[in-house]
């Protein structure tokens, strides 16, 4: 190996790049190495600082674009015709005023008078179709039952799905026609994820009669750093900042506003807040939070081998008997 091949030309000075990239050609390809014994097909090639670099650079500029779409996606509204209820169930076509000169619509089936009135309210990306089946063993037990689509999703108007912030409104929407429908009628709200999280934001006064919490994410940072972490790994956790800096400008809202932790205390009504023990999307220690931060009357029921799952359609049996318990002793009128 003359040494010549390492001194760069016109200065006379030592290359190392060029001497670390000959050892480690003669280490990987020479069939007399006594270190590696390696076809020459597998030969490598040693990179460059600068082109390190610049792959690194091209790895950032990709992650940052990919999570720049990511974060689009999850604002974007989710619109999608509905049209009327399923002709088992007897309800009817309700449009109700929503936010911003926009609308609300849902179905709405009555119940049997003196026995109560439940809002039911979907998940994230989801409609009142989630909700259905819920809704279906409410009224056969006597209850009237109403199911929307929150803003930005199903046939509801709205710009962006914003996690239960803007949602909110679609809840109050919803009990002020449930209050002026039924207005003898005790009224509670059964609420998924994302439609736990609206209810808790809205603070709707005055206060429903009963209140059920499933799957509620404490606060937006929590809800985002255990999806990351549940796709990418430990290391996805630390991404979350990048994806929770768009917030503002596409919603122009703020992590302050999506902490339902924070406000549940003040909601004034009997809770039953319901999970997963083997939910990760918000665990088990999360609800754990959620249900010392709430005020009494309020009951806990981990729901267990259950992920972040449609509980009623996990286990019916024991969802059914055990909402119908709740809402009977707050809902019911004894008079």
């Amino acid at each position: 190996m003359a040494a010549s091949a390492f001194i760069q030309a016109g200065n006379g000075r030592f290359r190392p790049d060029a001497f670390i990239g000959r050892v480690a050609t003669i280490l990987v390809t020479d069939e007399t190495s006594l270190l590696f014994r390696v076809p020459k097909i597998f030969s490598l090639r040693l990179m460059s600082l600068s082109h390190i670099a610049l792959a690194a650079l091209a790895g950032l500029v990709c992650a940052a674009a990919l999570l720049f779409a990511a974060g689009e996606a999850a604002s974007r509204p989710t619109t999608r015709l509905i049209g009327p209820p399923p002709s088992d169930f007897p309800a009817r076509v309700v449009t109700l005023p929503g936010p911003f000169g926009g609308s609300v619509s849902g179905w709405f089936a009555p119940g049997q008078p003196g026995k109560g009135a439940v809002l039911l309210l979907h998940g994230v990306r989801s409609d009142r179709v989630q909700m259905l089946r819920r809704a279906r063993f409410l009224n056969r037990a006597g209850y009237a039952a109403l199911l929307i689509d929150l803003p930005a999703h199903g046939e509801s108007s709205g710009d962006r799905v914003t996690f239960g912030a803007r949602e909110a409104s679609g809840v109050v929407a919803a009990l002020d026609y449930m209050r002026r429908e039924l207005p003898s009628e005790r009224i509670g709200i059964i609420g998924v994820s994302m439609g736990a999280a609206s209810t808790v934001l809205a603070q709707p006064k005055p206060a429903p009669d009963a209140i059920v919490l499933e799957s509620m994410y404490p606060t937006i940072d929590d809800a985002l750093a255990n999806r990351l972490r549940m796709r990418f790994g430990p290391i996805g956790a630390s991404l979350a900042p990048l994806l929770l800096w768009q917030l503002p400008f596409r919603t122009g809202l703020s992590t302050q506003d999506l902490r339902p932790i924070q406000h549940v205390s003040s909601l004034g009504a009997p809770l039953l807040i319901i999970s997963g023990a083997d939910d990760r999307h918000t665990t088990w220690a999360e609800t754990q939070r959620i249900f010392d931060a709430a005020a009494e009357p309020k009951e806990l029921w981990q729901v267990n081998g259950a992920a972040h799952v449609d509980l009623h359609a996990f286990n019916p049996e024991a969802y059914e008997r055990r909402i119908l318990d709740f809402l009977s002793r707050h809902l019911r009128d004894e008079r």
